[in-house]
């Protein structure tokens, strides 16, 4: 059986061993500067005092240069039947090994430069949702070889050769299950990504400032700004600089948007996988093994759920979270219409009817709960404010305007309660716990019973008191536990046999017993 190593058209250094693309030789130095520019222009302001800051400068993009050609005289890699090897590194030499069987995903992805070049990074996941960097990245591979290599490991199908077009079979059927339409770039200023960006645009120009030691009254724009609201009442230069905030974010989210999600595809792969495409200028492609997919997520952040939008996360074994939903791939449709995501939500998962089913409400100790947290951490601060008062450290005005904070933990706990439900959807297409619960955050998670690998009921002080608690699904997918929270442990316990017969009933019988 050929495989990669046999048609890659990167230089054989032996035994099936290859190098990345030459080109990279341009992409890892430059991207190399580009991380440390910063630390090089810090090196030259603070070197300026004697002269030899751009000295320091040149030696230090030097060594920068240097490192990443020597990343690709260290790296080699190949691809057998059974495992994906990489060796790497210089003084301290490494082999990553990964077993074919236990491939999960690969993730494609090309910025700005790769694309340009005709390159693409390959990632490979191997079954761990967790923060570790466990798998391979082969940074970078010509673009062919990085999709063959990928229809290879997640198809199961050996690479041959390239044929010419006349004699090329024909390509793998893929049916298009979702893609972007410009009207859902109107969801893109309800996203936090916008906040984030001006944040850290905001802290990179600051420091810049700080460190140069730059008089911000030498720049027009700026000098003319400053003047403006230090000539103006407070109150008006307050609300010009929230509304000039507000169209910077919206601005910037609505450029994040376009730029993270144009060209967004989501398809099914007659070989038994969903491929999710998007990018502008960095492109990034993710497959995911259908019989991996444990469930899907409707999250609805509070922007985004009131001009009623929504997006979807995969919960599957083979990508990881912990460093946002984005970033880790697990994105399975981009901020859009919630009917679009319940729609796409029907066409992934084996339940259908999940996405729609009638939940269970926790009932009145739930509610109270609910109120009793919000209302109590409140009453809190109220009560600090009044005392901090009453010892002349703060006004008058800051106390009485903490009592509005009295009122909006009403409406939160109001809606925190009205979001909060759980119910097991049961079809020919299998049984799924469903539980929908958060007000910042809506959450709606649709976890198949296939995924649930066992149970865990916690009661804190509180929730015994309360007769509540907290049932948790645990998966190897995902975040790899799920809560339904503040639920009668009764009930909890039916839940938990009804979706997983069996599994609780040693416990339950034990529990008779006693009772007994």
């Amino acid at each position: 059986m050929s495989t990669l190593a046999d048609v890659e058209d990167e230089a054989d250094t032996g035994e099936g061993w290859r190098r990345l693309s030459a080109r990279m030789l341009v992409v890892h130095p430059l991207n190399e500067l580009i991380r440390a520019a910063p630390a090089l222009l810090a090196v030259l302001v603070v070197g300026a005092t004697s002269g030899r800051g751009p000295w320091w400068s040149v030696a230090g993009a030097g060594v920068l240069v240097l490192m990443g050609v020597l990343r690709w005289f260290t790296t080699t890699y190949r691809v057998t039947p059974r495992q994906v090897q990489v060796r790497k590194g210089l003084v301290r030499r490494q082999v990553l090994t990964v077993p074919t069987d236990r491939v999960r995903t690969v993730d494609v992805d090309a910025q700005a430069l790769h694309r340009i070049l005709g390159l693409a990074k390959v990632s490979i996941g191997t079954g761990r949702s967790d923060k570790s960097n466990e798998g391979i990245k082969l940074d970078a591979l010509s673009k062919d070889a990085a999709e063959r290599l990928r229809g290879e490991l997640l198809h199961r199908r050996p690479v041959t050769a390239p044929v010419a077009q006349e004699d090329a079979p024909p390509r793998d059927p893929e049916v298009v299950l979702a893609a972007l339409r410009p009207r859902w770039i109107k969801y893109g200023p309800f996203t936090l990504s916008g906040f984030v960006t001006v944040g850290i645009v905001g802290a990179f120009v600051f420091r810049l400032i700080s460190e140069s030691e730059v008089d911000p009254d030498r720049f027009g724009p700026l000098r003319v700004v400053i003047h403006h609201l230090s000539s103006v009442a407070v109150t008006r230069a307050v609300a010009e600089a929230i509304l000039a905030l507000v169209v910077v974010v919206v601005v910037a989210s609505t450029v994040g948007y376009v730029l993270a999600f144009w060209n967004y595809r989501l398809t099914r792969h007659s070989g038994g996988t969903l491929h999710v495409s998007r990018g502008a200028i960095s492109t990034r492609s993710t497959t995911i093994e259908e019989r991996r997919l444990r469930g899907v997520e409707i999250s609805e952040p509070l922007l985004l759920r009131a001009v009623k939008g929504a997006r979807i996360l995969a919960i599957t074994t083979g990508l990881r979270v912990g460093r946002g939903a984005e970033r880790g791939g697990t994105l399975l449709l981009p901020p859009a219409p919630i009917g679009e995501a319940e729609r796409v939500a029907r066409e992934v998962l084996t339940d259908p009817g999940a996405v729609a089913a009638e939940l269970t409400s926790h009932g009145a100790r739930a509610r109270r709960r609910r109120y009793n947290r919000a209302l109590g951490m409140s009453a809190l601060v109220v009560a600090f404010l009044f005392v901090l008062w009453a010892a002349d450290v703060v006004g008058l005005g800051a106390a009485l305007g903490s009592l509005v904070l009295l009122p909006i933990a009403a409406l939160l706990a109001a809606d925190r309660y009205r979001n909060l439900g759980h119910a097991v959807s049961e079809s020919s297409g299998g049984t799924t716990l469903v539980g929908r619960h958060g007000s910042l955050v809506r959450r709606r998670v649709m976890l198949s019973r296939d995924g649930i690998i066992g149970w865990n009921v916690h009661q804190s002080f509180f929730q015994r008191r309360a007769g509540l608690a907290t049932l948790i699904a645990a998966t190897a997918a995902g975040h790899q536990h799920y809560e339904i929270a503040d639920v009668e442990l009764a009930e909890a316990l039916r839940v938990a046999d009804h979706a997983l017969p069996g599994l609780l009933t040693p416990f339950l019988v034990r529990v008779t017993h006693s009772e007994g």
